[in-house]
């Protein structure tokens, strides 16, 4: 990891995260910090060839932080994890640069067989909490993935998804640059029950129709 690599990290923990009170406090004690370095060595290994090397030293960050990124996985500049615990990237994932997960993330394969299966990650993305990010999808630039949401359908640039299956809420007009576990705060309308008052609006409208189409008759 070069200095230059390391500093801007380091920075970008401080600058997302308010329990950062100092580049020492984040050296020594982010968890996320030290996945990353022990991945640029590892995948450095894969890279030339050295395949078993490279899971070793990968095993080694996944016993020290209780991180597991495959060294095949390509990650990009200012990759932050928060917490970190349980953490999982696949061998074919790639990661943009500016994202942001938090612990229990999954990103997985669909697939057993080879080639590309896991996710490719979008700048500036945030992914919650306990989000399952499966198969060989893209997450566009800027999208928000809410906590503990399973997503295994391509997302739209600037898009936030939740739930299970994901399915895209409405973002707030002013919303914050950032989001944190890439959940909303801001009030936003839940898919599914904008669905259900849908069927509800029909309805009641059937119903109308239907009371003045017995009047009429009725009445004649």
């Amino acid at each position: 990891m070069s200095l230059m690599f390391l500093a801007e990290t380091v920075r970008a923990y401080r600058e997302r995260d308010p329990a950062a009170r100092s580049n020492l406090e984040v050296l020594l004690c982010y968890p996320g910090l030290h996945a990353v370095g022990i991945h640029v060595v590892a995948n450095a290994c894969w890279r030339h060839g050295w395949h078993t090397l490279g899971r070793f030293v990968s095993h080694i960050g996944r016993f020290l932080t209780g991180i597991e990124i495959h060294p095949g996985a390509k990650l990009g500049r200012r990759f932050l994890v928060d917490h970190g615990m349980g953490v999982v990237i696949g061998e074919t994932a790639e990661i943009g640069d500016d994202v942001f997960i938090y612990h229990q993330v999954t990103l997985g394969g669909t697939s057993s067989a080879g080639g590309k299966r896991h996710p490719t990650i979008g700048n500036n993305v945030i992914i919650g909490a306990g989000a399952k990010v499966l198969g060989a999808i893209e997450i566009g630039e800027g999208a928000r993935i809410g906590a503990n949401a399973v997503v295994v359908a391509p997302v739209a640039p600037e898009t936030t998804v939740v739930g299970i299956p994901a399915r895209p809420v409405e973002r707030g007009a002013g919303k914050p640059r950032f989001d944190a576990y890439g959940t909303p705060c801001d009030p936003c309308l839940d898919p599914l029950f904008h669905e259900l008052e849908l069927l509800r609006g029909e309805l009641t409208a059937l119903e109308a129709r239907l009371a003045a189409e017995a009047a009429r008759q009725t009445g004649v």
